[in-house]
């Protein structure tokens, strides 16, 4: 597998590795002095260069909304950045644990320390965000960091290149470039931890080759997200909150709404009420700097090969097109579709979809409507829209995801205070804010024995003293 690299690229790549290692052996992790100093700078040099992204990423688009890219790729980034400067200190203090009354009056408490060398290979749907919001879970806990960007955004992957050598020495901070050569190397070095955001697919192949080094994981997939309007919810208003959250990016975001769950009395009314939602969001498409284009050619003939999958299999396709413009596919401007009566074997409801195309599925009561999320694999996100607090605890208590709005889109995702990662198919293991400084941390269990203690009592020669201690202790 390693022989498809070239040999320069994969001597770039193993010399990184190895200085950072040399590093970790001969220096550590970083102290708690240059982690301040790090998070703090970085935070600065991201909004010194904020034009500088927003133009990158929009070159690497065709074309991508400039406020999308500081709302999604900068804000959560630099908010991500300042509060894990504000609270690291706090979250590495020793945590002190309670010892059995027999091993007493011995002491016991945890350290959270740095685990060595972290991998991050991020993607293209948001390639500032997913670079560094890891990273800053990972600087927190003090780790030396390698990041393999995605080649789809070389423009951008460039310039976080040159951001990052702004502020860190290679033997802290290095990012890697090169296409899915480099990336299948760079998954199979012998990292400390290792976290891939992508593809439920190549989410396989990356946990494949960190077998290898017994490397552990983190793995933020995707899957289809469900957004279920449960019969209490005004149906407008959730079509605009839906409509928000599956359009934003142009749908490219791994926890965008892939399909709702509405009513079956209130399927139409939905249809015509989100054609209204995204009229009001954007009354064209072509020229507006607000709706973003699909990343590649690629990406773009891809969907339009799901949607006709979707006619041809009998679905019924809505194309909302609020102005009648013809869109030329070179600019790859994509309408937004809503698919009704979708068979289940149709792709759009076996792929994630990531993109401006909404399959609706009515349903008869909530009971089916968990079934028919539960008879899935588990998405990385439910919306759930209700003001029933006890319909809400039922679907709750009934269905599986990563994580969960509750009456809006995608929110979850931007609090700091709350972990963000899937389950099952659609990921392992979790970040943002404590939880991704413990993510990037070894919780070391350290016990301390007091210089006159009652462990004599558990040590040979056994006779009637341990009997007896033994009868009490399992009684």
């Amino acid at each position: 597998m390693h022989d498809a690299v070239p040999n320069p690229a994969k001597d770039r790549l193993q010399a990184c590795f190895n200085a950072q290692k040399r590093a970790w052996t001969d220096q550590g992790g970083l102290s708690p002095e240059r982690r301040d100093e790090a998070l703090g700078a970085l935070a600065e040099t991201l909004v010194r260069h904020t034009e500088g992204f927003t133009k990158a990423i929009a070159a690497d688009f065709g074309h991508r909304s400039p406020h999308e890219t500081k709302l999604a790729d900068l804000y959560p980034v630099i908010a991500a950045l300042r509060h894990a400067r504000k609270n690291f200190r706090r979250w590495m203090k020793p945590r002190r644990r309670t010892i059995q009354w027999m091993f007493q009056p011995g002491t016991g408490r945890v350290l959270y320390q740095p685990l060595g060398v972290v991998g991050i290979v991020s993607p293209w749907n948001y390639p500032v965000q997913l670079a560094l919001w890891p990273l800053a879970g990972a600087l927190a806990a003090g780790n030396r960091v390698m990041i393999k960007p995605s080649e789809v955004t070389p423009r951008t992957s460039a310039l976080l290149e040159d951001v990052i050598a702004e502020v860190f020495d290679p033997t802290e901070v290095a990012v890697v470039q090169g296409g899915p050569d480099v990336a299948r190397a760079f998954t199979h070095l012998p990292f400390d931890h290792l976290l891939f955001t992508g593809s439920t697919r190549v989410g396989r192949q990356v946990m494949q080759a960190a077998a290898d080094n017994l490397v552990p994981v983190t793995l933020e997939l995707g899957g289809k997200s469900p957004a279920l309007i449960a019969a209490d919810y005004p149906v407008m208003q959730a079509a605009e909150r839906i409509a928000v959250g599956k359009l934003f990016n142009a749908g490219q975001t791994c926890i965008a709404p892939d399909y709702v769950l509405v009513p079956r009395d209130k399927q139409e009314t939905f249809v015509a009420a989100y054609r209204d939602a995204v009229a009001g969001l954007y009354p064209t498409l072509a020229a507006n700097p607000d709706y973003t284009a699909i990343v590649s050619d690629r990406h773009h003939a891809r969907l339009r090969q799901l949607i006709d999958n979707a006619r041809e299999r009998g679905a019924q396709v809505h194309e909302i097109n609020p102005g009648g413009e013809t869109l030329d596919p070179a600019q790859r401007k994509l309408a937004p579709v809503v698919l009704t009566d979708v068979p289940d074997h149709a792709q759009a409801m076996q792929e994630e979809i990531f993109g401006p195309v909404l399959p609706i599925i009515p349903y008869d009561d909530v009971e089916q409507a968990c079934r028919f999320i539960g008879a899935r694999p588990h998405p990385l996100a439910l919306y759930l829209f209700s003001h029933d607090k006890a319909t809400a605890e039922r679907i709750l208590a009934r269905t599986q995801s990563g994580g969960v709005a509750i009456n809006d889109t995608l929110l979850h995702c931007v609090q700091e205070e709350l972990p963000f990662g899937g389950v099952g198919p659609s990921g392992m293991g979790a970040y943002h804010g404590e939880a991704g400084f413990k993510t990037f941390s070894h919780a070391r269990s350290v016990f301390r024995q007091a210089r006159f203690n009652g462990a004599g009592m558990t040590k040979a020669p056994y006779g009637s003293r341990m009997n007896r201690l033994l009868s009490m202790l399992l009684r």
